[in-house]
């Protein structure tokens, strides 16, 4: 159980999810941004023939729609999943140095104090 879940607190395979779905959400963005640079594009031509007419020829609604839906999604996988698994990593990692050894001299001074007890009792 603790390999898994080491694996899955590893930093790297979180950021690669993260990028991954960040990425396929703005690929829509890019699409849609296209669409209106061709529909530019096709009225400095004369002939829309880039993509659909829409009323006013440009598919701004689209694009606009799209940068929404993207921050939309940034800001769930944001707040649903960097921020908890910051979270907790920054507990793991207190809980870790919580459980350090302990350093030989810290050794030897509660060798010397239990020494210094029994020589006492």
């Amino acid at each position: 159980m603790k390999g898994f879940k080491d694996f899955i607190m590893r930093g790297n395979l979180v950021e690669l999810a993260v990028a991954f779905i960040i990425g396929g959400a703005f690929a829509t963005v890019v699409t849609t941004f296209t669409a209106i640079v061709m529909d530019l594009l096709g009225k400095l031509g004369g002939t829309p023939n880039f993509s659909t007419f829409v009323p006013g020829g440009i598919h701004v609604g689209a694009f606009l729609t799209s940068v929404v839906s993207f921050l939309i999604l940034a800001a769930v996988v944001y707040f649903g999943v960097v921020k908890p698994y910051e979270f907790a990593k920054s507990r793991l990692v207190k809980k870790e140095v919580e459980e350090a050894p302990a350093t030989s001299e810290e050794l030897l001074t509660e060798i010397r104090d239990l020494l210094a007890q029994q020589k006492n009792s």
